[in-house]
């Protein structure tokens, strides 16, 4: 063979390997595309990881696949890395499903895209439910369980303020594993502008003293009345007596310093009986708030609507609302006719 046809057949079959390996490199990234968007394969129909700060790409690769990912570790980290995206991954818990892919994995955590949770705390409610909700709500750590209530408020940023009432009743939504503390934080961080806000509105004449009276106040409010359009009148009413020095004599503020003795039936022995928060017995308000009161709540008490009458009962028909009277003599026909049936 001569050397020209030698170098002729070399030359032929180093164009067919490269031919080779040029196709096998357009298959091997077609394949990796096509991986990309691939639905990953789960072990159960949803796998959930938390991601700690700090945590390297390859780790959280193979933290995916001991969680449930079924794909190589390997390819999800080499997939990190060359999407040039791998340093923008932010810790926290995310969850994926059906349907998932590695590209919509890894835009997930770039994103922050978390997996999230909530917990509500209703208006009216005193801190011991508050307490009973967080202590049940999923995906939280217990950090605050064993906590008294000074130890509580402490902990949010308020060491010596009663805790009853500091927390504004809302929606709170959070990322699963987080502690509760977090959540109690934003909840008591809320009350705090809140009430700042509505202070800021409040009524020249009010005869409240200071933003704690106005939370006091607003806490009675929310659980006298949850018809909003009487809220205003029920603030009046508890202005007008303010004022003038006359008790309170509003029943929650009994119930609430009965405790855990309280059955469901208010008894007049009950307002005879004396605590620091009978307003029967005692003048003024009481001395801490006895619900979470919301915004309405805390707007009424710091702008009530103006009225002369000192007393309301409610009506007692099923529809929430309540008479108003100026008079006594007017108010106790008003409690033999809605609340004693005329007897």
């Amino acid at each position: 063979m001569s050397r020209r046809s030698l170098l002729s057949r070399l030359a032929r079959g180093l164009a067919l390997v490269l031919l080779l390996l040029a196709l096998t490199t357009a298959a091997a990234g077609w394949l990796a595309w096509k991986w990309l968007d691939a639905p990953l394969a789960l072990r159960t129909p949803s796998v959930e990881l938390s991601i700690e700060p700090g945590t390297t790409p390859r780790a959280i690769a193979q933290a995916w696949a001991d969680a449930g990912v079924q794909t190589s570790p390997l390819w999800l980290y080499e997939w990190f890395r060359w999407s040039g995206q791998a340093r923008q991954i932010r810790a926290g818990s995310y969850e994926i499903e059906a349907g998932a892919t590695p590209r919509s994995l890894l835009a997930k955590m770039v994103q922050g895209d978390e997996a999230m949770e909530q917990v509500r705390f209703i208006e009216g409610w005193t801190l011991r439910q508050l307490r009973a909700a967080l202590a049940s709500a999923p995906q939280l750590k217990p950090t605050t369980a064993g906590m008294d209530d000074a130890q509580l408020m402490a902990a949010v940023g308020s060491p010596g303020v009663p805790a009853e009432g500091r927390f504004f009743p809302d929606t709170y939504r959070y990322s699963r594993g987080v502690s509760d503390l977090t959540v109690l934080k934003r909840a008591h961080r809320a009350m705090q502008q809140q009430l700042a806000a509505t202070w800021a509105l409040r009524a020249p004449d009010t005869p409240l003293k200071s933003a704690d009276e106005a939370l006091i106040l607003a806490s009675i409010i929310e659980k006298e009345t949850g018809l909003a359009a009487e809220r205003g009148l029920v603030a009046g009413v508890f202005v007008n007596r303010l004022r003038i020095g006359m008790p309170l004599q509003t029943d929650p503020t009994v119930i609430y310093g009965m405790g855990p003795s309280f059955d469901g039936n208010l008894r007049r022995r009950d307002l005879e009986t004396d605590t620091p928060f009978n307003t029967y017995t005692r003048g003024g308000l009481p001395p801490t708030p006895i619900s979470l009161p919301g915004l309405a709540s805390l707007r009424a008490a710091v702008q009530p609507e103006s009225t002369r009458a000192l007393y309301f009962v409610s009506r007692s028909d099923g529809t929430g609302r309540s008479v108003f009277s100026e008079t006594l003599a007017d108010h106790n026909r008003a409690v033999n006719q809605f609340q004693r049936g005329g007897r």
